[in-house]
């Protein structure tokens, strides 16, 4: 088991585990009703493996080098993780960009790098005898709980917008979770499900409050360094909704960093839709926090949200890394879906191929070189919001049965 502290991310505080405890005490008697997360609490391993685990990433043995597990039997039997770190020589030739990979996070079972923080919650949970798990979602990580949940025979309670992608919401359903849908933001979502993992004392998994799903996201960085050894990237392009996964990214390289098992971190480059680019326009501004962007809406509907949760934590470690924000278009995340699916095989949500239309923008503004090794995160399936993708294409109209018909189709 890799031995862990909890260190507050605003005031330094180190605490030690207890049940109950998300957040730093002190600090969170200044949270604001919907705004950021006040002391989100970092977890500190005390005793980093030095050489990379003779196992497979995503293996019991790989996860409890890394991950504050008491047990291997508690960690969920659905397998999560271990995907791909794919070359893409096709976008490769488009971009003029020799040392490109994608991380391709739709392989994991619910379809989203979300399973990588329920897998590390629900081994939490079941370490401690806890039978429900609650959490507030645009979708994502509402699924990815449902999914590790079920596999471990626990019960899963879902708050969600109730106009999220009807894809997830059957998704959800279909893995047995009791799903609420709320007539409101995801930030109400947020709230209404603290009040009842209070209320109720169910184990609360929501995005940075807990501090196990920063830790859980972390292994797609291990993922990712192990693929790359004795290399590492230069630059690491990834979609911010509430900015957790940026934060788990990040943990994951400084961990390995302090292992010495590589040399520097990557430069984090932070991708927002301009209509939800809390985070990314202060990084653009140099300001100290972000302004909450209300009424925030975008195609992207995992990255939509009025304050992002980890926000804080968030821009400190884009920073600390070198790296940047980015905004873009709606517009543009569309066209990236066929793009990305043409170009790599990889079929996104809009979400997920956001991390493409910011990858343009990044090299139009010179935060990435063509030379550089960069790897874009792939964060979610395209099937989770079919529809989504639909905009950007043109049904072709049927043709009749003959070969005269196709034809002339073909050379049309």
């Amino acid at each position: 088991m890799a031995r862990f502290r909890f260190r507050c991310s605003e005031c330094g505080l180190e605490l030690d585990q207890r049940p109950g405890l998300y957040v730093c005490p002190s600090c969170s008697e200044n949270q604001l009703p919907g705004g950021v997360t006040r002391g989100v609490l970092e977890i500190v391993i005390e005793d980093l493996p030095t050489r990379w685990p003779d196992a497979r990433p995503g293996s019991a043995e790989f996860l409890t080098a890394f991950l504050p597990i008491d047990d291997p039997r508690y960690l969920p039997p659905l397998p999560v993780g271990d995907t791909p770190l794919i070359e893409a020589p096709e976008l490769r030739r488009e971009l003029a960009m020799d040392r490109l990979w994608l991380k391709d996070d739709t392989r994991n079972p619910s379809g989203s790098t979300k399973d990588r923080a329920s897998q590390l919650v629900v081994a939490k949970a079941l370490e401690a005898g806890a039978d429900t798990i609650a959490a507030a979602s645009t979708g994502n990580a509402a699924t990815a709980l449902a999914a590790v949940a079920a596999s471990a025979g626990l019960r899963a309670v879902v708050f969600v917008p109730a106009g999220a992608p009807p894809a997830k919401l059957i998704q959800m359903l279909s893995y047995g979770a009791e799903v609420l849908p709320v007539a409101g933001t995801y930030d109400d979502a947020f709230e209404l499900s603290l009040l009842a993992c209070e209320r109720f004392g169910w184990v609360n998994r929501n995005t940075a409050f807990n501090p196990f799903t920063i830790e859980g996201k972390k292994t797609a960085a291990l993922e990712i360094a192990a693929a790359m050894a004795p290399e590492a990237p230069d630059a690491v392009v990834v979609t911010a909704g509430d900015g957790v996964i940026t934060a788990g990214l990040a943990k994951g390289f400084a961990d390995l960093e302090a292992a010495g098992l590589i040399t520097r971190r990557p430069r984090l480059i932070v991708v927002q839709p301009e209509g939800t680019a809390a985070i990314a326009a202060a990084l653009r501004s140099g300001a100290a926090g972000i302004v909450p962007v209300r009424g925030a809406a975008s195609v992207a509907d995992s990255l939509t949200v009025e304050a992002p949760r980890n926000a804080g934590l968030c821009l400190r470690e884009v920073r600390a890394s070198g790296g940047a924000g980015v905004i873009v278009s709606d517009e543009a995340i569309l066209e990236s879906i066929p793009r990305l699916a043409r170009l790599t095989g990889v079929f996104a949500e809009p979400a997920a191929a956001a991390a493409l239309a910011g990858l343009d923008t990044a090299l139009d503004e010179g935060l990435v070189d063509r030379d550089e090794r960069v790897v874009l995160m792939i964060t979610g399936s395209g099937l989770k919001d079919v529809a989504a993708a639909g905009r950007a294409l043109e049904m072709p109209a049927p043709i009749a049965p003959t070969m005269d018909a196709v034809m002339k189709r073909l050379a049309s």
